[in-house]
């Protein structure tokens, strides 16, 4: 994130009435040992909120949301055993995670954002132990087992079509990346007359998710689809339709070769029309 879509991101959280699972305000440091364990707690808990990730924010009230400032520094805050903080943090939050801090120089006094990465695939440890938020409450997730069988449950439903294939994008980008208009046209509905209305009838297919600060990921599903180069997207690339042309009847020797770049849905047509154009010679 850029300092605005930082600005932007704690603006939104600053304005909702009470913290949420998975989001915390300090106003002040606090210990090492704390900050790992409330990064813990926060991925747990914001996967449980069906969010990408979970957010720690020094420098704002956590009464009334107040931005107030802070000195802390988290690239020379020291750890346990004058170890530095996110080396230290990053070795003992298992299986790692993405750890993103962020020094924001926000309007109204600096900022220290933590942004991590929700839990995916098992429940995120700080120095072995899980932890989950309860309220505005850092616990042990063990001490909630109804709480970790629902985690459990989310990792096992987790598909490969919902993770995340761009994240963090504003609206005009998506509508760059994805050939919306083949959507609409293979779903044979009007194409509505602005952006949100277009980014709400995507998000409705999963093939786009809403982000904090009125960002969007593109989910797999929807990048496979319905992108308009799959180059855009460099975890997919590899997924890309090939049309292959052998001679005879065995695979030995390869007459010629077509590699679809679009989508598989807004490229099929094309690709259809590319087999026909070759099978009629």
């Amino acid at each position: 994130m850029n300092q605005s879509e930082c600005i932007d991101l704690i603006n939104n959280l600053c304005a909702m009435s009470a913290e949420r699972e998975w989001f915390e305000f300090k106003r002040g440091n606090v210990d090492s040992q704390q900050i790992g364990e409330y990064l813990s707690a926060l991925a747990n808990s914001a996967c449980l909120a069906g969010r990408t990730h979970g957010y720690l924010i020094f420098g704002v009230d956590d009464d009334n949301h107040a931005v107030v400032g802070t000195r802390f520094d988290p690239y020379t805050a020291k750890g346990q055993g004058n170890q530095g903080l996110l080396l230290w943090l990053s070795g003992l939050l298992n299986p790692g995670v993405g750890l993103e801090p962020y020094v924001v120089e926000h309007p109204d006094g600096r900022i220290v954002l933590f942004e991590i990465a929700a839990a995916r695939s098992q429940p995120i440890r700080f120095k072995d132990k899980e932890y989950i938020r309860i309220g505005s409450s850092t616990t042990e997730l063990r001490e909630w087992p109804e709480k970790e069988r629902a985690l459990w449950r989310l990792f096992d439903r987790t598909a490969f079509e919902v993770e995340a294939a761009a994240e963090r994008i504003d609206g005009a980008e998506v509508l760059q990346l994805l050939d919306y208009p083949a959507y609409f046209h293979l779903l044979e509905l009007p194409l509505p007359e602005n952006r949100d209305s277009i980014l709400a009838a995507l998000s409705a297919d999963k093939l786009i998710v809403s982000r904090d600060a009125q960002r969007w990921d593109i989910t797999n599903l929807g990048a496979i689809l319905f992108a308009m180069s799959l180059k855009s997207f460099p975890r997919l690339q590899r997924k890309a339709m090939r049309v292959i042309q052998y001679s005879g009847a065995g695979r030995t020797e390869t007459l010629r070769e077509q590699e679809g770049g679009r989508g598989y849905a807004s490229g099929f047509q094309g690709l259809i029309g590319y087999i026909n154009d070759f099978v009629a010679i």
